[in-house]
């Protein structure tokens, strides 16, 4: 059996500071506002935002893990809508981080877990901002190649946290 995969990708926000991009992360049932692959995320169990609780996420697609030329075969198939069942198992709120777990899913992801932390951080001219930092454990996802799961990791995060900064300073 292979070894787990495990992954990290990180971005940084010069002008958003952890405090603000915290709230974001923590609305667990959620995250559809700002994740660029999903079409919806709702709460089936618990509260939002703390230990247990559980979120199903909806894709509009299941290209985020599938393979182009997987995902070309089933343009015209109901087979192209993900879903995930997932569980928050960790919330520090000092540290701004959460860990949540995937129960259950048809995007061909078993073992899964991941942390989001965010932290202070800045860039090069001296703007203070925050540092979102997203690492995953996941057993080795069938007809994908780790670089490319990484690849889709950093693309979504930065796609993410750019409708996070937007939602901050359009207000919405």
């Amino acid at each position: 059996m292979e070894e787990k995969w495990e992954g990290k990708v990180s971005t940084t926000l010069p002008s958003t500071k952890p405090h603000q991009i915290w709230p974001l992360f923590k609305d667990f049932f959620n995250i559809h506002k700002y994740f660029p692959t999903l079409s919806n995320s709702y709460g089936v169990h618990g509260t939002n935002g703390e230990v247990g609780c559980i979120r199903v996420c909806v894709g509009s697609s299941r290209s985020f893990f599938l393979p182009k030329k997987d995902f070309d075969s089933k343009i015209n198939s109901e087979e192209l809508v993900s879903l995930s069942k997932e569980r928050l198992i960790a919330v520090d709120e000092v540290n701004k981080s959460l860990s949540y777990e995937i129960v259950e899913s048809n995007i061909g992801l078993t073992s899964y877990v991941a942390t989001v932390m965010i932290s202070q951080g800045g860039d090069d001219l001296g703007n203070e901002g925050c540092v979102i930092e997203w690492s995953f454990t996941v057993d080795p996802v069938q007809g994908l190649k780790y670089e490319d799961m990484v690849k889709k990791y950093e693309v979504s995060l930065l796609k993410m946290a750019k409708a996070m900064e937007d939602s901050l300073i359009t207000g919405s």
